[in-house]
């Protein structure tokens, strides 16, 4: 038996949820700080399932790599704080959701949690944005906006119909998906690496995952791909640092 006291050491992220100034009201989003207390900024995008406990955990997975991340409730004018599970009622939950999202109005919250985490004292000046699903999708729609210093979208459903907004992505831009999605089919990623094949873009396909294959509450959950998908990203955002 040791004869050295018990300790109890601060956890390495710290967590919780904070209220942003949005310009229709007060909107929730879940803030991760990194052990080093600041770094670069990384807005984290849900997918339709709500800032759930897998993107919660994807948050402090991010702020443990050094960055300073806020996960916005994008669903906040309808029900604050979703987190749903991904089969039965929660995925028709998640759907009515993402059906009643209003464009204007999640592009406005966009913005306002880009200026609120750049003006966070933890952040150094430097914001990058990534999602996955609905949320890839408005991390592409992120890239076209001012003060987004890189992008990361994983499996973003729909982006092969806003392809206008390629001339406005002026930083750059990361893909990853599945070989085997069956919402994105692989005309709509040749149309992706079509439209920003003069970019500053990477597009990783992962031949053997399932869409959502990143999540591992979900039976897609593809491990392999997943921590491919990880390190690439990592390797892509650390031109943030």
């Amino acid at each position: 038996m040791s004869d050295l006291p018990e300790t109890t050491a601060a956890p390495p992220v710290r967590s919780s949820w904070i209220s942003l100034s949005s310009n229709s009201g007060a909107m929730d989003a879940y803030l991760a700080l990194p052990p080093a207390g600041s770094g670069p900024g990384l807005l984290l995008l849900q997918e339709i399932f709500g800032v759930n406990r897998h993107i919660r955990a994807v948050a402090e997975q991010y702020a443990l790599d050094g960055f300073v991340v806020l996960a916005p409730d994008l669903f906040w004018r309808s029900t604050r704080r979703v987190d749903l599970g991904y089969v039965g009622a929660d995925r028709e939950q998640a759907l009515k959701l993402m059906q009643a999202l209003d464009p204007g109005a999640a592009l406005k919250d966009l913005q306002a949690s880009l200026a609120a985490l750049r003006a966070r004292p933890e952040v150094n000046d430097i914001v990058g944005a990534l999602g996955f699903c609905m949320g890839g999708r408005l991390a592409y729609n992120a890239a076209a906006l001012p003060g987004v210093d890189a992008a990361v979208a994983y499996y973003g459903g729909g982006i092969q119909n806003q392809l206008d907004l390629a001339p406005r992505i002026a930083c750059p831009l990361q893909f990853h998906f599945a070989g085997l999605d069956e919402h994105i089919p692989p005309s709509a990623v040749d149309a992706v690496r079509e439209a920003l094949v003069e970019g500053d873009t990477e597009i990783h396909v992962y031949p053997e995952a399932r869409h959502g294959f990143n999540c591992w509450d979900r039976a897609a959950y593809h491990a392999p791909s997943a921590a491919l998908a990880h390190g690439r990203s990592l390797s892509f955002l650390a031109q943030l640092f």
